[in-house]
């Protein structure tokens, strides 16, 4: 009988604090949650300290930072690759909002600067140095091998606009 009581009275909570967020304004809801979150952590923690079950939580933080340590020189290989990723969304996310970036282009259209950028060389080179530095990044971030497919089109559109075929 108590249980039923103590439900009703948690869905009486509930309601009351539901009704107070629509009113809040969201930085004071956003605190709320904050700290609700933490209080709720903590209490999970002292239970599993009290219990004695605080060993399976440390286990897999253990495993996870395993991971992290493993997957480290992954993420720092293809950082470079990550950060121009990065940049041409934010990019892309200033022009559909409105705001013309200095270095945006149309959607699908890649300039010639782009292109030379994208292959790594400076404006003027030369087409062997074009062809081998194209050949060079499709060894390392081709499809078949573990790459990306939207890197290697890009790879393939700056060389295709570089040598105008």
């Amino acid at each position: 009988m108590i249980r039923i009581y103590l439900v009703l009275l948690l869905i009486v909570i509930a309601f009351y604090a539901l009704r107070t967020f629509q009113k809040a304004s969201p930085a004071f809801v956003a605190r709320i949650i904050r700290i609700l979150t933490f209080s709720f952590i903590g209490v999970v923690f002292i239970y599993l300290g009290a219990t004695g079950r605080l060993n399976g939580l440390f286990a897999l933080a253990g495993i996870a930072v395993a991971f992290a340590v493993r997957m480290l020189p992954v993420l720092l290989r293809y950082a470079p690759h990550l950060h121009r990723l990065w940049l041409e969304f934010t990019a892309s996310k200033q022009q559909s909002s409105g705001r013309q970036g200095d270095r945006a282009s149309p959607k699908g259209a890649m300039t010639k600067e782009e292109a030379y950028e994208v292959l790594g060389l400076k404006p003027g080179a030369p087409e062997q140095d074009i062809i081998a530095a194209h050949r060079k990044l499709m060894q390392k971030i081709h499809p078949d091998r573990g790459g990306s497919d939207y890197l290697a089109a890009k790879i393939n559109l700056a060389k295709k606009i570089l040598l105008n075929k």
